[in-house]
């Protein structure tokens, strides 16, 4: 769906000072832009909360503490916040423009990152985040969508709108904020959040850099929360054995479930990274990735010159590793645990070859013979039935031989859209594997939704498999329907216009549908003078420019005739520009001069100058135009200028 093209916001010129170029993202509060500072001539990132919030007076609250808490810090891994305002009822917050990705865009892409990507990420991540923590300021957000990726290397971090002051420790409420895959463990039971539950959530993106994926799963949300809730993270090594321990070490401590267990800010988590990665470099462990600097990013000694913000191996952390240790402890016994794992892994070998002949003979049954299990690859999901089912069955399993059909919003028609037992799942060998093929989204009626009110709309709608676009409403000015009821709706885009349908046209299930709702009849200005239009046009959401002034005999020259939508014919919604028509006075024209004429001549020449002829004489009609009858006079005379159109007497006489 192309968004750009029916957002009205894409063109508009905000408090006269940023012009709105095209959509970067949208959230769940408010759609970025990018934007161009017409003042400072620069590009810049406009963050607009979305029309439906305007009103909303926590959400507003919330949008302004972002700004107010991203205004604060002044850091090379932070995004820097230029300006907050309102424009008519849009509130907008200015940002830094950086292109480039999100890290979660980077995982997306790579999955796993090495020890080294990692580790500079992190570095940039923490220095920004201690900035924060300095300030008084948690973050609350954290996440690898909250991490910029720059073109140029720079690593920053964004999106403090759930920030709060570190000291109010206060509860969330009924809904807990935040992304629940990065949530803290008090932040889940208590919805008490603090500088260490910023931290687990570091530990938490650590873990999903390293190992390729979020630490726990689940279908619904509260599983993911009760997992964070009750359950220890696990080290990333288990799931890539490329991961070195003192790496698995930093995560465990960063998550550890009591939060007196974790790093007590950013920046003692900083300065044992920094340690960490020193002692990486200088000895790594034989299956380990190589830790090598290979981005230029801002130094954490660089940030802050105080002594107090220098990463220079100071005091540390509390470290989760047997009991809870002395402060200036943590970083001898990170390395001294992994010391302990590395050593203990002799004996273990040890251990391993004596009972090797017994194991030998399990795991050739379980991992190569009849009792091992292969997994069905997400992979199938988009190939072609052919290309699927040659996958399965390199695998060992077998494959119906009939093709299940079934419809798929998503999933092209013809291919691949799920299987049975599902992708991702454990089977057996030799296990039969049915294929489900798209055969495109299913068709749906659309139900008369046209004059509900929009909450009426929007429940009809979704009821039918439909999805509302509540973010992307469109108010449109229409006398006959009342304020707030629907008088069409959009598909996927304008040209799929879905006005006055009646249960006659097919659609299709979860596809989006844009409501236009009526805001009421257009105000009148006629009668208005230019100004006074414009600043009623304002006050409705519009923009008024001036059209071409047109005569007119019963509006005043210089009076507003009416207003008219651009292009002409279309309809007019909040946040149109429209011409404002102002009267030109009566079209007002001379009089030819007649007299002396031949009646007939006169008659000719006044008709042909749109006037109306009232010939008044005793001469027949059918001598009219002999050269002795003549017009003796006419009224009004030839010296006066009267509307176009008006009743001309001409008297004749021979």
């Amino acid at each position: 769906m192309n968004t750009n093209s029916t957002d009205p916001t894409i063109g508009r010129l905000i408090d006269g000072r940023y012009q709105v170029r095209s959509r970067i993202a949208r959230g769940g509060m408010a759609t970025v832009y990018l934007a161009t500072d017409l003042r400072l001539e620069r590009r810049v990132a406009i963050k607009i909360m979305h029309p439906h919030l305007a009103d909303d007076v926590e959400f507003r609250e919330k949008f302004i503490q972002e700004a107010r808490s991203a205004a604060r810090l002044a850091h090379p891994n932070v995004v820097n916040v230029y300006d907050q305002g309102q424009d008519s009822e849009t509130a907008y917050l200015v940002m830094e423009y950086l292109p480039g990705i999100t890290l979660r865009d980077l995982l997306s892409e790579h999955r796993t990152l090495t020890s080294e990507q990692t580790l500079d990420i992190l570095e940039a991540v923490l220095s920004g985040l201690a900035a924060a923590h300095k300030s008084g300021i948690v973050h609350r957000d954290l996440k690898p969508e909250n991490v910029l990726l720059a073109d140029d290397g720079r690593i920053k971090l964004s999106d403090f709108g759930l920030a709060r002051a570190a000291s109010a420790n206060t509860a969330t409420g009924a809904a807990l904020l935040g992304t629940i895959a990065y949530l803290s463990p008090e932040l889940v039971t208590r919805g008490v959040a603090d500088t260490r539950s910023d931290i687990y959530a570091v530990g938490i993106m650590m873990y999903e850099m390293l190992a390729g994926e979020q630490p726990f799963k689940g279908e619904q949300p509260m599983q993911i929360a009760y997992q964070h809730a009750n359950d220890s993270v696990p080290t990333p090594s288990t799931k890539n054995p490329r991961v070195p321990a003192e790496l698995d070490e930093l995560v465990l401590w960063a998550t550890a479930r009591d939060p007196e267990e974790r790093p007590r800010d950013a920046r003692a988590m900083l300065e044992q990274l920094l340690e960490t990665q020193s002692q990486l470099q200088t000895a790594l462990p034989a299956n380990a990735t190589a830790v090598q600097r290979t981005v230029v990013l801002p130094s954490a000694q660089n940030a802050n010159s105080d002594a107090e913000t220098q990463v220079l191996g100071g005091a540390r952390a509390l470290v989760p590793v047997g009991a809870a240790l002395a402060v200036d402890d943590a970083p001898s016994a990170l390395a001294a645990s992994a010391d302990k794992r590395r050593s203990r892994g002799w004996w273990l070998f040890g251990l391993v070859l004596l009972i090797a002949g017994l194991a030998g003979g399990t795991g050739w049954y379980f991992g190569a013979g009849p009792g091992s299990t292969v997994t069905i690859p997400s992979s199938v999901v988009g190939m072609t039935p052919e290309a699927a089912t040659a996958v399965i069955t390199e695998l060992g399993l077998t494959v119906e031989a009939e093709i299940v059909e079934e419809h798929d919003p998503i999933v092209e028609n013809g291919k691949v859209s799920s299987t049975d037992p599902a992708v991702d799942t454990a089977i057996g060998r030799d296990a039969v594997v049915t294929i489900r093929v798209s055969i495109g989204p299913k068709p749906v009626i659309m139900p008369d939704f046209i004059g509900l009110t929009e909450e009426a709309a929007t429940v009809v709608l979704t009821d039918a498999g439909l999805i509302v676009q509540t973010d992307e409403r469109i108010e449109q000015f229409n006398a006959d329907v009342p304020v707030g009821s629907i008088v069409g709706a959009y598909g996927i885009n304008s040209d799929e216009k879905l006005i006055g349908l009646k249960n006659e046209t097919e659609y299709f299930d979860q596809r989006p549908v844009t409501l236009i709702v009526s805001a009421g009849a257009l105000p009148s200005v006629k009668g208005k003078s230019f100004d006074e239009a414009v600043a009623i046009l304002d006050g409705v959401g519009l923009v008024g420019e001036a059209g071409k002034e047109t005569f007119d005999d019963d509006v005043p020259k210089g009076a507003v005739i009416s207003i008219a939508p651009k292009p002409e014919g279309a309809a007019i919604r909040k946040g149109d520009s429209v011409f404002v028509i102002v009267s030109r006075g009566p079209d007002l024209v001379e009089i030819p001069n007649v007299v002396g004429e031949t009646i007939a001549d006169a008659i000719e020449q006044l008709e042909g100058a749109g006037f109306t002829v009232d010939v008044r004489t005793l001469i027949p009609r059918d001598r009219w135009d002999d050269e002795f009858a003549v017009v003796a006079n006419m009224e009004p005379g030839s010296d006066e200028k009267v509307k176009r159109g008006s009743t001309v007497i001409i008297r004749g006489d021979f």
